[in-house]
């Protein structure tokens, strides 16, 4: 697992690392709220919301990793199709992190609006 954290690129896989863990404190105090019933909660769709961020911030590092790929076979002039699929592989990475993150997010989207009705 730390081999895909390190291939896909530390700063992006970081980003994304805190950005997951950024909605899980946010679901959790959502929940605290709810069950402590305050008066003016923080909105559950704040988790919704980062795991978009999440997303859109994975796609944003699959296309810089495209740009750096493409220049460096640019500079390369011809390439073998092997070298070609291994970049493109190791682009997608941050990519499927960050669509994890989203549909983490809107699970727990869905969950903390399920008990807010049910509380309501």
């Amino acid at each position: 697992m730390t081999d895909l954290f390190f291939t896909g690129g530390p700063l992006f896989m970081g980003l994304l690392t805190i950005i997951l863990a950024a909605i899980i404190t946010t679901a959790a105090v959502c929940m605290i709220q709810l069950r402590k019933k305050v008066s003016k909660p923080l909105p559950n769709t704040f988790v919704k919301e980062l795991g978009i961020f999440g997303f859109i911030t994975g796609i944003t590092g699959q296309f810089l990793g495209l740009y750096a790929a493409f220049a460096m076979i640019e500079r390369a002039g011809t390439i073998s199709p092997d070298i070609l699929a291994t970049g493109l592989k190791v682009s997608s990475i941050p990519a499927i992190y960050g669509l994890i993150i989203c549909i983490i997010g809107y699970l727990l989207y869905f969950g903390l609006s399920t008990i807010a009705q049910k509380s309501a």
